[in-house]
């Protein structure tokens, strides 16, 4: 199976940018549909966005919408999470998630995904 390691998280402030990074290895990552979540302490995990196996489907939660965008480089084995505008309540742990899939389809729910990597902190400051 895959395994899934992200980065790229760090503290900023009300406004900035961040990137995260998601890289798969062992196994054939364009295989994989990919997932970014993130989650607060106290509360569930939540769907922010999605994205099919070559890349062409892609899927926002409503409050990421317009502001995070979500990309692939399968030569590289990696998934991005562009965030931009970001705002104190982005602040969580973010993780990405993969499962096998056919082409055509993207997934915005963490029950459909099998494989997790451990998460990687954002904080934003008002």
């Amino acid at each position: 199976h895959v395994q899934l390691q992200a980065s790229g998280g760090g503290f900023v402030q009300a406004g900035g940018s961040l990137r995260l990074s998601c890289v798969g290895s062992g196994r054939t990552f364009s295989d994989y549909c990919m997932g970014w979540f993130r989650q607060t302490p106290g509360k569930e995990r939540e769907f922010v966005a999605a994205i099919s196996r070559p890349g062409t489907i892609t899927y926002y939660s409503d409050s990421v919408k317009r502001r995070f965008g979500i990309s692939r480089n399968n030569a590289q084995n990696t998934v991005y999470l562009q965030m931009n505008s970001l705002k104190p309540e982005d602040t969580a742990v973010y993780y990405c998630a993969a499962r096998t899939c056919v082409t055509g389809t993207a997934y915005r729910h963490d029950h459909d995904y099998n494989y997790w990597g451990p998460g990687t902190q954002v904080t934003v400051s008002s």
